[in-house]
């Protein structure tokens, strides 16, 4: 009986990386000789890394109590201003600067709605998504910008890397995840905004009474997460070396998944990096392995839903039983 009650805050907080490691386990048994290689890891890597970065820089919104629905198309958004800026022969700096401002303004507009006119985060980002979207698509008529449009030397960059070993390389895009992670990390756990974000997720008005700038610190949180979303709209235009007006849709579902799924790793149930890099890396492992094992893409979103409803259902039962 001891052990048992020993072994449940185990299960409770590595229950879902376990469970990322049995999903590991099946697909390299299916797939011994293609699944487990370094080579289909680090495009596991690079197919999750710009998922990674939006992830991310969402994990700082949710640990302050918040959320931002408008990540997708504001990574649709920010791709667009700098495809179309290139295409009017604007310098390649110059149109990398311009979206990740136009992804920092969008999520300052989203801070602002929601820390200090008082507007929930779900009524406010759900109407900056339509902006956003809106605007992605205005600017660029509707139209998907490819060809020579795109700098050859943007495609050039999700094609190369960190030379590991002879034929093998880092990929730049896993690259940008890695460093994100790693500001991130540094961010929440070794500042004082991040102590304070931590604190106002807790409980926002202790904080208050405690004279904590609760308002300035959700505002930054969200500028922060515009940053990631363009950051991430970039890293999308380079790896398709194209910009479509709702090429980023997908992002912030997924993105808040994984967020959802790795909070199942705190002993409170608190947005984590670790525990999102693991929602994250299900999400990827998943997909690449579903597709190695030619299952259809829409049994693949299937599963991929079943697990994140299972993965909060057992966050909130742990909870229950404490």
């Amino acid at each position: 009986m001891t052990g048992s009650l020993q072994l449940a805050p185990l299960l409770r907080r590595y229950g879902t990386f376990l469970g990322f490691l049995l999903i590991v386990s099946f697909f390299w048994s299916q797939r011994p000789d293609t699944f487990m290689t370094t080579r289909n890891w680090l495009n596991i890597t690079q197919q999750v890394s710009i998922l990674c970065v939006i992830s991310f820089t969402m994990t700082l919104v949710m640990v302050g109590g918040d959320f931002d629905l408008s990540v997708g198309s504001m990574a649709s958004l920010s791709g667009m201003i700098a495809a179309v800026l290139w295409q009017q022969d604007v310098s390649l700096f110059g149109a990398l600067g311009a979206a990740v401002l136009v992804g920092a303004f969008g999520g300052v507009f989203n801070g602002v709605l929601v820390a200090y006119a008082g507007l929930s985060a779900f009524v406010a980002t759900l109407g900056t998504l339509t902006i956003f979207s809106g605007l992605a698509l205005l600017v660029s008529d509707g139209k998907t910008i490819f060809g020579r449009a795109i700098p050859e030397i943007v495609g050039d960059f999700s094609r190369g890397g960190l030379p590991l070993a002879e034929g093998i390389q880092l990929p730049n895009l896993t690259l940008i995840a890695i460093l994100v992670l790693i500001l991130m990390g540094i961010v929440l756990q070794h500042t004082v905004f991040g102590r304070n974000l931590h604190a106002v997720g807790g409980n926002r008005e202790a904080s208050l009474l405690a004279g904590v700038p609760v308002a300035r610190l959700r505002l930054i949180a969200f500028a922060v997460n515009g940053v990631g979303a363009a950051i991430a709209g970039l890293m999308l235009v380079s790896r398709l070396s194209s910009a479509n007006p709702t090429q980023g849709d997908g992002l912030m579902l997924n993105a808040i998944a994984s967020v959802f799924v790795g909070m199942t790793m705190s002993e409170e149930g608190e947005p984590n990096l670790f525990g999102t890099l693991t929602g994250v890396l299900i999400l990827g492992v998943l997909s690449n392995g579903l597709t190695q094992l030619r299952i259809d893409t829409y049994v693949q979103q299937i599963l991929t839903g079943l697990i994140i409803i299972a993965a909060v259902l057992f966050s909130r039962l742990s909870l229950r039983k404490r």
